[in-house]
């Protein structure tokens, strides 16, 4: 048995860079909702940091969707 080494490593290295990115975005999603309470109690507007979480998050979905996508065609 042979294996494809060179691969191997490409599937590693593109798995590894989509989880960070991922995780990273969801990360900042996360963050951005924070920053809406922080807005909120000191008597600013919430809108632009709950845009940017809710555009985080929405960015998150679409790429879990476009992974099972890609499994399941």
């Amino acid at each position: 048995m042979k294996i494809d080494w060179a691969a191997l490593g490409s599937v590693f290295g593109i798995s590894l860079v989509a989880t960070v990115a991922l995780v990273g975005l969801f990360t900042l999603g996360i963050v951005a909702l924070s920053k809406q309470e922080e807005a909120v109690a000191r008597g600013g507007s919430a809108a632009p940091a709950r845009t940017g979480a809710y555009a985080c998050f929405g960015l998150c979905l679409a790429a879990v969707a476009y992974g099972i996508y890609l499994i399941v065609a």
